[in-house]
């Protein structure tokens, strides 16, 4: 029962840390710099800024939950009656590409 416990703690702490939308895309401008982040495969604008004139300075990429499940903490719980038998765990695991480009 306590491994349980421990695993939902951990289990709720990602899902806080990584929010609950799946997928994020962030353009800031400062200067002649922006930073592109494209999550969880979603559609980039990225040559649109390269047909532009920016060029990609610095690229990397993280590892990024995309979907949360609901699954029953144990075999005899029923989720419909018992809510509180509720585990959220992470369903899909994604990549957040992150772009730092320059004029």
């Amino acid at each position: 029962m306590k491994k349980n416990n421990k695993l939902t703690l951990i289990l709720m702490i990602l899902f806080l840390l990584n929010g609950c939308k799946t997928i994020d895309k962030k353009v800031t401008e400062q200067e002649n710099t922006i930073e592109v982040i494209i999550s969880c495969g979603e559609d980039s604008n990225l040559e649109k800024y390269i047909k532009d004139g920016w060029k990609i300075k610095k690229e990397y990429s993280e590892e990024k939950v995309c979907s949360w499940k609901t699954i029953a903490a144990s075999k005899d719980c029923n989720i419909e009656k018992d809510k509180g038998c509720k585990i959220v765990q992470p369903d899909k695991i994604g990549e957040e590409k992150i772009y730092l480009l320059e004029k």
